[in-house]
């Protein structure tokens, strides 16, 4: 199979594929109408369409039916998303999954990984956003394993707060295993951040939220965690987790190569505005598109799609849409030690191939067919 379309860089192009893979990559003449762009690789997606992954009732198809619905927002690849709550809850759920995964060879193909969004994680509000307070707890090395096992080994992001006791000698025992260790939802001091990273911990999840309101001005989280080379971050990028003035400094200070663009996109992702669930916990889509806690002024995940994401970093921060494209496609890839597999347009990668259609005067960025072989 041959498929015509031009890259980023203008180049026209045709590109063979065969038995899920580029075969052939070689630039022709002429011009072509279609934007070829590497399928999106989504490192936390909780559910959509209205399926969630985080309720133990879920059934493997319906796992499939969502991941073929978000599939048509350009994501080929991505790590389902399943937050803090009870044992018996988290580990429904890591079953859920991997039954989708063992019966369908499309769901096996598009899932790289679980993340595990808490339950290890700071129990003040504001920091704890949606999570919910019964079930927050200390990091415990039996339950990961457990997790792990039951899993099939399959948990590639494990996002926690290093405020714990004891956090760091379980933050390098998790890193020793392949996980790549997350702060995410903490309240902990710039020393304790500074530790984590020293002791493994290699991103911050959704950085800039999932904290306090309001905090000190120069000794807080969000500059240690942000001034720290070690650290890759995760942003959502959706016009209301960041203001744009903050998604373009926070992209420039961490830089493109260590930035990696996220939904957090909830089961009422797709669904028109009203009351939804994340888990066990209520949530209100607003008109605005903006996801809260019911009465509250906290985000609880959002509704925004990957291709939108990708255009609004054009729009906020300045930079190029290959340089978007890069965020929620390489990048991701590398973190988790992919990038010979995902992530790009090159031989030998999978061949998940996205026709797209940029507007670059109202930053909009529309996926219009994926290409493959093995769709």
């Amino acid at each position: 199979m041959m498929i015509r379309g031009k890259l980023l860089n203008g180049e026209t192009v045709e590109i063979g594929v065969a038995a899920g893979r580029i075969t052939s990559l070689e630039q022709v003449a002429g011009d072509a109408q279609d934007l070829l762009l590497p399928g999106f690789i989504e490192l936390q997606l909780n559910g959509y369409k209205g399926i969630d992954f985080n309720n133990p009732e879920t059934t493997p198809a319906q796992i499939r039916e969502a991941i073929h619905e978000v599939r048509k927002t350009g994501v080929t690849a991505l790590c389902p998303t399943i937050i803090t709550g009870s044992a018996a809850h988290i580990e429904g759920c890591i079953a859920n999954l991997v039954r989708a995964i063992e019966l369908y060879p499309d769901v096996a193909r598009a899932v790289i990984g679980l993340h595990i969004e808490g339950p290890y994680i700071s129990a003040e509000d504001g920091p704890r956003g949606a999570h919910p307070l019964a079930d927050v707890r200390p990091p415990n090395w039996a339950e990961f394993e457990r997790w792990q096992q039951l899993s099939g080994h399959r948990i590639r992001i494990l996002t926690l707060s290093p405020e714990w006791p004891g956090v760091n000698e379980f933050i390098t025992r998790v890193a020793a295993t392949g996980v790549i260790v997350a702060i995410g939802h903490t309240a902990a001091s710039p020393e304790q951040i500074a530790a984590a990273a020293a002791a493994g911990a290699r991103m911050s999840t959704h950085l800039g939220n999932g904290s306090h309101a309001k905090i000190d001005r120069h000794q807080n989280y969000i500059w240690a965690q942000l001034s720290n080379d070690s650290l890759w971050a995760s942003f959502i990028v959706d016009g209301h987790h960041l203001p744009p003035a903050v998604v373009k400094c926070m992209i420039r200070a961490k830089t493109v190569d260590q930035s990696i663009i996220v939904t957090d996109a909830i089961a009422a992702a797709g669904l028109p505005p009203g009351r939804h669930h994340l888990g066990n916990v209520e949530v209100e889509v607003l008109e605005s598109r903006r996801v809260n806690l019911p009465g509250t002024p906290y985000l609880a995940g959002s509704v925004v799609d990957m291709n939108d994401s990708v255009a609004k970093a054009v729009a906020y921060s300045g930079i190029s849409l290959a340089e978007a494209v890069r965020m929620a496609t390489f990048n991701p890839a590398r973190l988790l030690g992919l990038e010979n597999e995902l992530g790009e347009l090159a031989v030998g990668r999978r061949a998940d191939i996205l026709r797209a259609d940029w507007d670059p005067v109202t930053a909009s960025l529309r996926v219009t067919a994926i290409d493959s072989d093995r769709a």
